[in-house]
């Protein structure tokens, strides 16, 4: 990493520019050869199938911008990579949506991303009590993010099977019944 912080900004972009580009280029490749390879055992059918098909198709309509956009994501690079190389996206659509994709990247990268990563280094060797307490920080915002999000997932599931049950044979209100089970209302 020392090495690009050491370059003026010009040549650091280009620097990380051409790694994403191998590195996006190398991925896309392993994965149609996995799709090429694939065609040649009893996947054979699953690969050429309608359900591929219409992935090859989603791929080539909508891969341009997931191939783009991967670019500024942490961890999905590589999948998102692969897919279009497995789903066979056109070369006319891959190549300019990872040049832009690798551009952006090197570009974040090379200013935000290599200061950030400057910045924490520093720290750590300032502070490395501090580091951790940050860390820690850090995991504890994220645990209760995730642990807000799955209650509203439970509430909202709940909340969903209170207003779709089926209405007691009898009853008043869809969800609810006062009555007894087999009585009718006869008041109507």
């Amino acid at each position: 990493m020392d090495i690009f912080l050491d370059l003026p900004l010009g040549w650091a972009i280009l620097a990380l520019f051409c790694v994403a580009m191998m590195r996006s280029n190398a991925t896309y490749w392993l994965g149609r050869g996995i799709a090429a390879g694939g065609r040649h055992t009893r996947f054979e059918r699953h690969l050429n199938g309608p359900v591929m098909k219409r992935a090859e198709r989603f791929m080539n309509t909508f891969g341009p911008f997931a191939v783009t956009l991967c670019f500024l994501t942490v961890g999905i690079q590589t999948a998102v990579v692969s897919s279009a190389g497995i789903a066979r996206m056109r070369m006319i659509r891959f190549l300019p949506a990872v040049v832009l994709g690798s551009l952006l990247w090197a570009i974040v990268y090379a200013t935000v991303g290599m200061a950030a990563i400057a910045a924490w280094v520093a720290l750590v060797l300032a502070s490395p009590v501090a580091a951790v307490v940050i860390v820690v920080v850090l995991l504890g915002v994220l645990g209760c993010l995730v642990w807000r999000r799955n209650r509203g997932k439970r509430q909202g599931a709940k909340t969903e099977r209170l207003t779709t049950a089926e209405p007691t044979e009898g009853a008043s209100h869809p969800t609810f019944s006062a009555a007894p089970p087999g009585h009718t209302d006869r008041s109507a």
